[in-house]
Parts: structure tokens; sequence; C-alpha cells
């Protein structure tokens, strides 16, 4: 079988899988979607301070119901293949001429799968709640396009830990610490509006803080390479460091094995 035949087919074992469980599905699209309600209706007043890029704080927020997603899309990833390295599957899958490639991100399909089928609901209720994408139709596909990529990006982080740990209560325990992440990032503000010293300089080098900020960009700052770029590059990292990790992770443990 061919690595992309391999690939259809254990992605559509995981997706299949995951989406069985609405307990795995039902958080990702209704937590972010609740969060973002909250922040636009208590933090509206914002937009009054001179210099808010925006004049409605759900154009400001929308996005980070895109990240929250990936965040999701991580643990749920990390969690469904953590189960299958517990049950002896993926050791045995690792055994099979199966490239481990295929075996990562097809392990990962499900979670990665959730966080895209999310990020197309976040964009309709955000538009059809009023949400005014400044680079138009266009933006609108690049900001879906990065979000996808983001949550495929964020499902090697899953991987890695699952494969690391081969515990799926490990892979979730992780999940509070990249919710701090997001909340130490440009998630409420705009980086020259936090006043707190140490805030500011750890969200100004928050890995998320690229990724919404590229997002926000879309939606409100029109095309500009200088926040677009560095989005894309911080998910490409993400990326290849993740599932390099997980790759070189999953090859000690069948040696182990």
């Amino acid at each position: 079988m061919s690595s992309a035949g391999q690939l259809a087919l254990i992605g559509r074992r995981s997706v299949s899988r995951t989406f069985r469980q609405p307990v795995l599905v039902v958080p990702v699209i209704l937590f972010p979607l609740v969060l973002l309600a909250v922040n636009a209706a208590g933090l509206a007043s914002i937009t009054e301070l001179p210099g808010f890029p925006t004049d409605r704080y759900i154009n400001f927020a929308i996005v980070v119901c895109f990240v929250q997603g990936a965040l999701f899309a991580a643990i749920t990833a990390g969690t469904e293949l953590a189960s299958d390295i517990q049950s002896g599957f993926t050791d045995r899958l690792a055994l099979t001429p199966a490239k481990r490639w295929a075996v990562l991100a097809g392990a990962t399909a499900g979670g990665a799968s959730i966080a895209v089928f999310g990020s197309v609901v976040y964009l309709i209720i955000g538009l059809i709640f009023g949400v005014q994408i400044d680079t138009g139709v266009l933006g609108a596909v690049t900001l879906l396009a990065l979000a996808i990529y983001t949550a495929l990006a964020f499902a090697g982080i899953g991987a890695w830990l699952a494969v690391a740990t081969g515990s799926p209560q490990a892979v979730q325990g992780v999940f509070p610490l990249l919710f701090v992440l997001l909340f130490l990032s440009t998630m409420n503000l705009p980086l020259d509006f936090i006043q707190k010293q140490w805030f500011r300089v750890i969200a100004e080098w928050n890995p998320l803080s690229f990724l919404i900020d590229g997002m926000r960009g879309l939606v409100i700052g029109g095309w500009d390479a200088s926040t677009l770029l560095p989005a894309v590059a911080v998910a490409t990292a993400i990326m290849f460091v993740t599932f390099a990790g997980a790759a070189h992770s999953l090859r000690k443990r069948v040696q182990r094995t």
C-alpha cells in the first residue's frame, strides 16, 4: 500500500472513532463560542479606548476561537493516540511496513478534523453575528486556511505528548498549561495596550500571540505580511518540531518493544 493509502486508512479510522464520541466534539465547538460571547459582552467598552484597532470587540476576539479550537485539537488528538498506545494498537502498527509519519498523521486526523469542522463553524457564527473581515472574501478564506493549518500543527503537540508518555491522562494534564499560555498572549488586548511589563514581555514572545495577531490582522488590519508571515512561520515550526519529536519517540518506543 502506498504512503497515501496508509494515511487514508489510518486517518479514516481516527476520524470515525472521534466523531462517534460527542464528548470529544461538543466542547471543541461550544466552549470557544461561549468564551467569545462572554468576552464580547464584558470587554466591549475597551473599544472606546483611543487607538483601539476596531470599534466592535467581536471583530477583535473572533480569532481566539480558532486558536482555542487548535488547542482542543492537540489534546483530543493526543488523547486518542495515547489510548491506542495503551491498547497496543499503535505499537503493533509501528512494527508493520507502515510509514511512521503516516501512523502519526493518521492517528491524529480525528482531533485535527474536529478543529477543521470547528473553524468553519466559528467563521459562520462570527459572520452571522456581524464580524466584518477587512480583507474580504479572500481574507476569510485565508483566515480559514491559516486556522486549519494551525490546528494541524497543534495536533503534532498532542502526538508528541502521546508517544512520549503513552498516557491519555498525561496528555489531558497538559491542557491547563496550554490554556494559561493562551491567556498570557494578546488574546484580550493588543500588545501596546498591555500595561504590566512582565505580562507584555511574555505576550510579545508567546508563540500563540504570533498566531493570534496573524489571524487578527486578516480581520481588522488588512493584508499585512509583517503579521501574516510570522504566524505561518510559527505554525510551520510547531508542526515540524512536534511531529519530528513524535516520530523520534515512536522509533524509541518500537525499539523497546
